[in-house]
């Protein structure tokens, strides 16, 4: 027997996403009900410039309540393309616009119970094009090399699912140690 869903319910409409409650059978017959994020999904960029730079944002994330340091990423607009969303958000977060852009993976951030899907893009031949950003967003930009992003992942420094596996999915396209 699969899982067979039953009902599905909006629950919440936000902002940046909705919650709807869905009622499934599970395999061995039980019913039980699951809250679902629904999420139109967002890109994450690394950026690297010609001196093999890394480009991050530092904001603070309420939730976690904390400063996180993270690779450029946003949301996409409604029927935005990833790649265009990726074009956008970093020239919104950096100031710089990507000479060159390639996509080099893509997963779902936390499929338990959301349906976001990150696409990652690879920004290199970085310029100054800054766009105006978000109103309530307040980032601050910090550059690291690649050796020292690799020091900083392994010490647990950065700790931002997306950024750490947005560097993970990038190896095989940059030297990253």
């Amino acid at each position: 027997m699969a899982f067979e869903l039953f009902s599905s319910e909006s629950t919440y409409e936000g902002k940046a996403f909705s919650v709807r409650r869905d009622q499934i059978r599970l395999p061995d017959g039980t019913l039980t009900r699951l809250d679902i994020v629904e999420h139109v999904g967002a890109v994450t960029v690394l950026p690297i410039d010609n001196e093999g730079q890394v480009w991050f944002v530092r904001q603070y994330r309420h939730a976690a309540g904390l400063d996180l340091l993270e690779l450029p990423a946003g949301t996409l607009e409604a029927g935005e393309e990833p790649e265009a969303c990726a074009y956008r958000e970093i020239r919104e977060e950096t100031g710089m616009a990507a000479g060159k852009l390639q996509k080099v993976g893509e997963f779902f951030l936390a499929p338990g119970y959301s349906t976001e899907y990150m696409h990652v893009y690879l920004a290199q031949d970085l310029t100054h094009d800054p766009l105006p950003g978000d109103q309530d967003e307040f980032l601050s930009i910090e550059r690291y090399p690649l050796a020292q992003v690799v020091a900083m992942l392994r010490s647990g420094e950065i700790r931002d699912a997306k950024t750490i596996a947005a560097l993970c999915i990038a190896q095989p396209f940059i030297k990253l140690g």
